[in-house]
């Protein structure tokens, strides 16, 4: 299943388009809101689709029935440019656990890539809901790595993906070797370099989050 909260015009698609703008992207704190907001809407979205319980709760006037998360997501995160997404879902899955995992492409002098993964801190995953939070689907390659290696620290319930923009390359290699995944994008693009990122995409979100990196 993919769901892309562009297809309706909404508060998302006015944020992307900030985003993508490279007049406002000088802007670091403006382009982490934009993506803190929409991790925000996204959670919220995804929260509907979560399996609830009714709980009775005591007022000073009575007691009134409520609906409420039968149990809380494990939210993760790709550093670095996952982590405004990630902030934005913990705004409103406050209690949930959280997992951390550093993935990067190692670059090859003819051009080609392999996904590094160097770091992982994670709870037990056994029956839980996962939302994995990366900013840009690309190829799907670092996304697919990252669930596996997650997939060690127990067997997953649920697994969501959440990004704000989605190549249609990228979905397609996904749901080919996840296809449980349920895929939550801002806004899909169609094309994909040769170097593996998105056109018109919006650049790099890591950097235009926290700084140029140096490239050594």
């Amino acid at each position: 299943m993919v769901i892309n909260l562009s297809e309706k015009h909404s508060l998302v698609s006015n944020w992307i388009s900030e985003l993508r703008d490279v007049e406002l992207q000088v802007d670091k704190m403006r382009f982490r809101r934009n993506i803190e907001r929409i991790g925000e809407v996204m959670a919220y979205e995804i929260s509907k689709t979560l399996p609830w319980v009714e709980i009775e709760t005591t007022t000073p006037l009575g007691v009134s029935t409520s609906k409420t998360l039968q149990k809380q997501p494990v939210l993760a995160t790709i550093l670095r440019a996952g982590l405004p997404l990630h902030i934005g879902m913990l705004n409103y899955f406050d209690k949930a656990e959280n997992a951390f995992i550093a993935a990067y492409r190692k670059h090859h002098r003819d051009g080609s890539f392999e996904i590094s993964l160097e770091y992982l801190a994670s709870p037990s995953l056994e029956d839980k809901i996962l939302i994995l939070c990366d900013p840009m689907l690309a190829t799907g390659a670092s996304l697919v790595k990252t669930i596996a290696y997650l997939k060690r620290e127990g067997q997953v319930s649920e697994i969501h993906v959440a990004c704000v923009i989605a190549c249609t390359e990228g979905i397609d290699f996904l749901r080919r070797h996840e296809p449980q995944v349920k895929i939550w994008c801002g806004a899909i693009d169609e094309e994909l370099t040769a170097k593996g990122y998105i056109v018109p995409g919006l650049g790099d979100a890591g950097d235009l989050s926290y700084g140029e990196k140096s490239q050594a």
